[in-house]
């Protein structure tokens, strides 16, 4: 056991043995593993959630040909990359629970692919059959979504290079189709590609883009990979904040030097489809649930947790409140919150087994006012250009379809475009947080003393400037936002 007077222990697989007391680490053989998954896209998420399950597995005796290769395609990348090479790519995750805290080492990663121009080492990589399934975590926003029609954006400039340059992509998924063209010459069968993005129908959306990207290029291969290849829908749930200096010094408080540790609350959930063309570990043994109705819990999530998130961040973000545990002791932004759950999300949201909704936002609250969870209030309003088109909209044309009221989810669009103007109540300045940010700072300048200019950016909100119901109600809100400011909007809100 390492002696805490001689400082934080640096982490690799030589110092595994003399971590300090209490701190769980591998009890298989790393040596002995072999790959069986890429995964592409190694932020926090994915080390706490599926990578711990498949750890789980390891930990059982279990799964010891499904470790994994993580990857990246751009270059900020490579800055994790030689974090995690450095240590072994073992990684310290420590669960932060309201009431007690735990940590443990996992280590079911053995390798992360070098990043590269035309992504050479990623392709040959996938092209091995020993890989069955290949993961990724590429934010919502980053599928190549056409916002007028919902199919691939082919007028993108990554996805015409990807097109015209199919054997040096540029993107995850020209690296994908020219993986899978590889394995086709080969003889050999195709593996799962496996999202784990809060998407609806995320499994449908990367078979989309996938498909679509080498139909531009090979309409053959993309015919087989149609055929062939599987693309299950998941829903994926942990709070997992992003690593800074606290959490730097979190883990060096616990006596390791892990320079990529990550925090993350006490609960999971990993809902999956069961169609894997080439096999898959039992994540199951380890506490996912395999069904064939996604679809439901993914719902249920993205509405109720997913919108929630983005209720809370941008009036947060106004209000200069740091993180999402600290909005939820904010007496007027919980106020908010619960009146937009209760009144506006729910009812458009369906049970699942065993979990009413209800009783989700139940666990929802509880979980978002976990103090020890250090979520910042800038990190769950990122790109909000993806997060309000996929979480937010989505319900409001659904209550507005059927007539129902809208006042709460207008609010919420006038707090975000308050927001977007780039400073908060107190004079401090907003930072770009958005990769459309430009163009919101643009229409939120406008909306200032005409607020359905902000309704106006078709490829955000389509039709609804001209959905009265809607439209009314947010220029009602932002004009009040601008004149009283957002306190006195969230007190209207909640005394109405």
């Amino acid at each position: 056991m390492k002696d805490m007077s001689a400082g934080p222990l640096p982490l690799s697989n030589a110092t595994l043995a003399e971590l300090p007391e209490g701190i769980a680490r591998p009890t298989y053989d790393r040596a002995r593993l072999t790959p069986g998954i890429v995964h592409i896209g190694l932020g926090n998420f994915h080390r706490a959630h599926q990578a711990w399950y498949t750890h789980r597995l390891m930990q059982a005796g279990a799964a010891q040909d499904w470790a994994i290769l993580g990857a990246g395609v751009r270059p900020y990348d490579a800055a994790m990359r030689d974090r995690l090479k450095a240590q072994d790519c073992l990684t310290t995750l420590i669960e932060l629970a309201p009431d007690h805290r735990s940590a443990e080492v996992t280590g079911a990663m053995i390798d992360y692919l070098p990043i590269e121009e035309g992504n050479g080492a990623l392709i040959r990589a996938m092209a091995d059959p020993a890989i069955r399934i290949v993961g990724m975590t590429v934010t919502e926003g980053g599928y190549y979504i056409d916002a007028a029609t919902g199919g691939l954006d082919t007028s993108h400039p990554d996805i015409a290079h990807d097109a015209a340059h199919p054997d040096a992509p540029r993107t995850a998924f020209g690296a994908m189709v020219a993986a899978l063209k590889l394995r086709r010459a080969a003889g050999h069968g195709p593996f799962t590609g496996l999202c784990c993005d809060n998407l609806r129908g995320n499994g449908a959306i990367l078979r989309q883009t996938v498909v679509g990207l080498a139909r531009l290029s090979d309409p053959a291969l993309a015919g087989w990979i149609e055929a062939k290849a599987s693309f299950p829908n998941s829903m994926v749930d942990s709070i997992v904040p992003a690593t800074g200096p606290a959490e730097l010094e979190l883990v060096r408080e616990l006596g390791i030097d892990d320079k990529a540790p990550v925090t993350h609350e006490n609960f999971r959930q990993w809902v999956i489809e069961d169609d894997f063309c080439a096999g898959r570990p039992d994540w199951d043994r380890a506490g996912a649930t395999f069904t064939d109705d996604v679809h439901a819990y993914e719902m249920m999530k993205i509405r109720i947790l997913n919108a929630g998130h983005q209720v809370l961040a941008n009036a947060g973000e106004l209000l200069s409140v740091p993180t999402i545990a600290d909005c939820m002791a904010h007496p007027a932004i919980a106020a908010l919150f619960r009146k937009v759950q209760t009144e506006e999300i729910l009812p458009q949201v369906d049970p699942v087994p065993g979990m009413t909704p209800a009783e989700y936002l139940a666990l929802i609250e509880r979980r978002f006012a976990n103090p020890a969870i250090r979520d910042t209030t800038r990190r769950v309003a990122f790109d909000g250009s993806s997060r309000h088109s996929g979480f937010l909209l989505p319900i409001l044309r659904e209550r507005l379809a059927a007539g129902t009221g809208v006042s709460g989810l207008a609010l919420v669009e006038a707090l975000w475009a308050r927001m977007c103007e780039g400073t908060r109540e107190d004079g401090s300045a907003i930072e770009a947080n958005d990769p459309n940010w430009d163009a919101l700072t643009e229409a939120a300048g406008a909306a200032r003393d005409r607020p359905r200019a902000w309704l106006e950016q078709r490829t955000l909100y389509g039709d609804l400037a001209g959905a009265a119901g809607f439209a009314d109600a947010f220029e009602g809100w932002l004009a009040l936002i601008w004149r009283e400011g957002t306190e006195a909007a969230l007190r209207r809100y909640a005394g109405g």
